[in-house]
């Protein structure tokens, strides 16, 4: 039986997982790795997941942990039984971007993280749930945690990362795309170019949820996934 590795996306550890962990099947061996947190590129951290586990796998990553998931795949194909990715995107760096994450950095660097993670977190959110307390309490508590050196460093790296849709359509282990309807930092349209890029990919879009879906919409993720992992047949 595969292993089920489950990736974070930025500045995020197994919290963000909390509500898969109780609901997946004890028998696919689930672990959370933390390889974004000690490699400072996507090529370096999906090289160092295939590394750290031997064998068959199957991956789901989420924003980021999606970018690493598709450079895995990209990496040693023949080992992927299994992909989802999670609000994610496939493409490399805009120059936009670029400039908002060097903006962030800099704030970083002059102690205002504080700051950002305040405003962070109403888009983080569908509108209808942006002004839960307890769900961004929860969520800034994720990215405190985290702490600006690795805030940093793991922005340098989604900024440069590669471009996935050079190598999706080689992809052909069956692949979950998910994403929330009100995603503000990785809208709907991104996922579905992956789904549209990787051979009899499903696309499902949660209503009324946005970035961080494994938190917002628990139970709608948890469906999704164990549903997908059901067509594996492994």
């Amino acid at each position: 039986m595969p292993q089920l590795i489950l990736i974070p996306g930025l500045a995020a550890d197994a919290e963000m997982w909390q509500d898969q962990l109780t609901a997946l099947p004890p028998h696919w061996r689930t672990h959370v790795t933390d390889v974004h947190a000690r490699h400072a590129q996507i090529e370096a951290m999906a090289q160092a997941l295939l590394a750290e586990h031997a064998g068959p796998l199957v991956l789901c990553g989420a924003s980021m942990g999606g970018m690493v998931a598709m450079e895995a795949v990209r990496q040693a194909p023949e080992r992927i039984c299994g992909l989802a990715l999670l609000g994610s995107s496939a493409r490399p760096e805009t120059e936009q971007s670029r400039r908002q994450r060097e903006n962030a950095i800099q704030l970083f660097e002059h102690g205002r993280m504080a700051e950002f993670v305040r405003a962070s977190s109403f888009t983080a959110f569908s509108p209808g749930n942006a002004s839960n307390k307890d769900l961004t309490n929860r969520y800034k508590t994720l990215l405190r945690r985290a702490g600006t050196d690795q805030w940093i460093q793991q922005n340098r790296a989604i900024m440069a990362r590669p471009d996935a849709r050079r190598h999706l359509g080689q992809v052909r282990c069956p692949t979950l795309v998910l994403c929330g309807d009100s995603d503000l930092l990785t809208p709907p349209e991104l996922s579905q170019e992956i789904a549209a890029l990787v051979p009899g990919a499903q696309l499902q879009l949660l209503p009324h949820c946005g970035h961080m879906l494994t938190m917002e919409q628990p139970e709608a993720v948890n469906a999704a996934l164990l549903d997908w992992l059901a067509r594996l047949n492994l």
